[in-house]
């Protein structure tokens, strides 16, 4: 990396190949989204990435633990509640299963071929898991919402610092609403409890949010929303002009569309539907899927995930390598 900016994984598509290659040409880090892909699929990935770049990481989803259990009734409940949803998109809803994520053969296919760096979300690896990767030459870096969680990571070459203000899901170890840190805030607390590099996340939309928290202690500021809009984004078009579009004006937490929390452009369903989302993910994602896909076919913003940050509003169409370099400080 000759530049302090990370591209956050932004799982669903935003951030692929080109977007990666991108960003490590301008000097930043970019990762690629292992969630809800395959192995197979996310190798895939890798390989077309690696035909542009050398230097990237990969991003997995560490899947619920055993006592992650979710209510049946709930998430019935939930489903019959987006019936009238799905006949109105012309979709069937989809099976709320549950699911690893294919985590096992990710794990051991990234073992078998590594990566520069690999990440890890909503979770924290066991320490044999992070060892492995460290002994095959990956960095390590295990996403936290709270200083708690900083504490409890076992080994690590590097901590990702989520603030409530971050775009898309909370990628905090447990399936609960989460302290609201700031990121700012997270950042002075974390570093009172370990020594490990950080690296900050949340809303960080400009220069002037990259100075801060670097002269805070980060070593990196890590941005997702920033680069939604560039044209090496994977993002739906919808999503995209959603972005930009005015009678859009703020985000909010919702589990309406994974049963997680996650950051979002409020829209019709995050309102109708929100409320009454239960806190089961995978399930929920799964059930959801079909709807979600059948909006952005229909070009139905009211429907979409719209994942954004709080610093939504500053998102440009213009390339990614000329956003990585209008968030430099001077001097970078």
């Amino acid at each position: 990396m000759r530049h302090p900016i990370v591209q956050a994984p932004m799982a669903g598509g935003g951030s692929g190949p080109a977007l990666v290659a991108a960003v490590a040409g301008a000097g930043g880090l970019g990762f690629l989204a292992g969630g809800y892909k395959s192995a197979a699929g996310l190798r895939a990935e890798i390989e077309r990435t690696r035909r542009r770049t050398a230097e990237f990481g990969v991003n997995l989803f560490v899947p619920p633990g055993p006592g992650a259990g979710v209510d049946p009734a709930a998430i019935e409940e939930y489903r019959e509640r987006l019936v009238p949803e799905a006949g109105r998109l012309g979709a069937d809803l989809g099976e709320p299963s549950g699911g690893d994520d294919d985590w096992d053969a990710k794990v051991a296919d990234l073992l078998a071929d590594p990566v520069p760096v690999v990440s890890f979300t909503f979770g924290r690896p066991d320490r044999e898991v992070v060892e492995a990767f460290r002994e095959r030459g990956s960095l390590v870096v295990v996403t936290v919402t709270t200083p708690e969680e900083a504490r409890a990571v076992p080994a690590a070459d590097a901590l990702c610092l989520q603030g409530s203000e971050a775009g898309g899901h909370r990628g905090s170890f447990a399936n609960a609403d989460p302290p609201a840190h700031g990121v700012r805030r997270l950042l002075a607390a974390v570093r009172e409890v370990t020594d490990l590099p950080l690296i900050a996340a949340g809303g960080l939309a400009s220069r002037e949010d990259v100075a801060d928290v670097l002269a805070a202690g980060a070593v990196a500021a890590q941005l997702g929303t920033a680069f939604l809009r560039t044209p090496e984004s994977g993002a739906h078009p919808v999503h995209k002009a959603a972005l930009a579009d005015p009678r859009f004006t703020a985000t909010t937490m919702t589990r309406a569309f994974s049963g997680r929390p996650a950051r979002g452009l409020v829209n019709r369903f995050i309102v109708e539907h929100g409320p009454y989302a239960p806190a089961a993910y995978p399930q929920v994602h799964n059930m959801t899927t079909p709807l979600r896909r059948a909006a952005a076919e229909h070009g139905d913003p009211d429907a979409m995930a719209l994942w954004a940050g709080e610093g939504f509003r500053s998102a440009a169409d213009r390339p990614a390598a000329e956003v990585v370099e209008g968030l430099l400080p001077s001097g970078q």
